[in-house]
């Protein structure tokens, strides 16, 4: 995958206005990329300052993330749509599928115009991937897009990712309603995966400091349940080990990150197999 220096100004979009801090830029910055800018990077330091965590807990997204992409493709799912995909990094998505699996196909959703810009870079001439700008709750836009429309077909079961994805959505019933839609249109098999920031571990001061910090934000954050993150499953049967800290799930050996305090992450990730009433789950 090419790539480009921290001096090359290719990635920003020519007619790109840098109003405020981006959570995708963020992420990005927290994971040693360079497409950020100060006014993200500002916005970062203050919350790490709040949340000391909050670094190492990026790493262990995205560690989840790849756990769940192998096992998800292992169960022969060969097509994926990435919600809220971000800011490429090392170890995408299509990358890690195609390891398992060559012919693979995946396409990525996600709002902030840099990142979609800098995902159709890089996946310039890869005829197997697509990237698309929209607001992930705009379900019936995304899954009837030409580029969706063309590379997925649901029929047959695919791989819906929502990573460190739908708590930069405020209002709950959107991310209800399009869960619905998204759920609706998969077949038995397809998977659904999901990681979600969480309060549940924080103290109330923390809370408070955090949600003062957010308002800049393009996307303000907003925190969710256990209780709300369990609704997102609706149709779906989680598979082992259910609905825990992202350290907690499937990890690979002992000295995983965060999984001597698992609570630190402020993740609560699961995968869920879509099913229909009354049919059991298998294979997990």
């Amino acid at each position: 995958m090419s790539d480009t220096s921290p001096s090359d100004s290719t990635w920003i979009p020519a007619d790109f206005q840098i109003e405020r801090p981006s959570a995708a830029r963020i992420y990005d910055y927290y994971l040693g990329g360079y497409h950020n800018f100060e006014i993200d990077r500002n916005i970062g330091d203050k919350f790490v300052a709040v949340f000391p965590d909050l670094i190492v807990s990026a790493y262990v997204n995205r560690n989840y993330l790849r756990r769940v992409a192998e096992f998800i493709v292992d169960q022969g799912v060969n097509q994926f749509l990435d919600l809220g995909s971000g800011i490429p990094t090392a170890g995408n998505l299509h990358e890690i599928v195609r390891r398992h699996n060559p012919a693979a196909r995946v396409v990525y959703v996600d709002l902030d115009p840099i990142a979609v810009a800098h995902s159709e870079a890089i996946l310039t001439g890869d005829e197997q991937t697509a990237v698309i700008l929209a607001d992930l709750c705009d379900a019936e836009t995304i899954l009837n897009h030409p580029k969706v429309q063309g590379l997925l077909d649901f029929s047959q079961p695919v791989g819906l990712f929502a990573v460190a994805a739908l708590h930069f959505v405020q209002e709950e019933e959107r991310v209800l309603r399009a869960l619905n839609v998204y759920r609706e249109a998969l077949v038995p098999g397809s998977y659904l995966a999901v990681s979600v920031w969480t309060f549940d571990d924080a103290p109330e001061e923390t809370r408070t400091q955090y949600m003062e910090i957010n308002k800049p934000m393009a996307t303000p954050g907003k925190a969710r349940s256990r209780d709300q993150v369990e609704r997102y499953f609706e149709g779906f049967e989680l598979v082992d080990p259910g609905l825990v800290h992202s350290p907690l799930w499937r990890p690979e050996g002992p000295d995983d990150l965060m999984l001597e305090d698992p609570g630190r992450s402020l993740t609560w990730a699961g995968v869920g197999r879509r099913v229909l009433p009354g049919q059991a789950i298998s294979g997990t």
